[in-house]
């Protein structure tokens, strides 16, 4: 791929995103590039957690890429935010758990697809932001959605209509980070968070992400009727055995499952 990289090791992936001099902005070559790698991760069996990042120290996303949408046309700029859309889903979709390491901007599309992962973990010199509005458009690649589901629909606003940037603090006390680190110890957190993660049952991990998934959008009841299905289908795996035999004998549990 010419504008990813990816490496696993222990059953963690990195994907990074390496258009380092357009501050990793993401043009319809890095979507289609983006689609492609999670599609690749949501089969493999070797990969339990995905750690999502950019290159460079500067910008984990800058946003959609200016020069390929300054001259779209209606059509093209919907199959722009087709495209996103569609890839976006899988990272957010898919079994494994996923890790934002937001190491710089996060503006535009870098916010969207942050907000597509499990998790957000923001370097101290992280900035959030969704500047559509400015530019005469509107979030295109779920800002609309995502943001307000994570932080209200007030704040949301707030920040869309305004186009105001906001820090990683700023972030974290709104809910849109999970935590904050300094920049030269945000891999390392991300790893430690995965291996802490992927000690725990991977199926059961998987199913209890479905869950929140869905759950969240439908209402109460059907939500508690889905988390009642998936959880009498934990108790078909080995690893509900061992979890629980384990902690009646008082030792370490050794799950297995995905």
């Amino acid at each position: 791929m010419n504008n990813l990289l990816m490496e696993v090791e222990n059953e963690i992936a990195v994907v990074t995103i390496n258009r380092p001099k357009s501050l990793n902005a993401l043009n319809s070559e890095t979507l289609a590039e983006l689609d492609a790698c999670f599609s690749e991760i949501s089969e493999r069996k070797d990969i339990k957690v995905v750690i999502l990042t950019g290159s460079g120290a500067k910008a984990f996303v800058a946003g959609a890429d200016i020069s390929e949408m300054v001259n779209a046309t209606p059509a093209e700029g919907r199959k722009m935010g087709m495209l996103a859309k569609e890839a976006f889903l899988k990272l957010e979709t898919m079994p494994q758990v996923t890790i934002a390491a937001v190491n710089g901007f996060a503006l535009g599309g870098g916010c969207e697809i942050s907000m597509a992962c499990d998790i957000r973990i923001a370097s101290d010199n992280a900035k959030f932001g969704q500047p559509e509005t400015g530019l005469g458009i509107l979030p295109g690649f779920g800002g609309t959605q995502r943001l307000a589901r994570l932080v209200g629909k007030g704040r949301a606003k707030e920040l869309i209509f305004t186009c105001d940037m906001i820090d990683a603090n700023e972030a974290y006390r709104i809910g849109l980070a999970n935590k904050v680190v300094p920049q030269a110890e945000l891999l390392d957190t991300c790893k430690a968070m995965a291996e802490k993660i992927m000690s725990k049952g991977s199926y059961a991990v998987s199913l209890a992400k479905e869950a929140i998934n869905t759950g969240t959008e439908t209402d109460l009841s059907s939500g508690l009727t889905l988390e009642a299905d998936l959880f009498g289908l934990a108790f078909s795996t080995d690893d509900k055995k061992e979890g629980m035999t384990a902690f009646l004998e008082k030792r370490k549990a050794n799950l297995t499952d995905f």
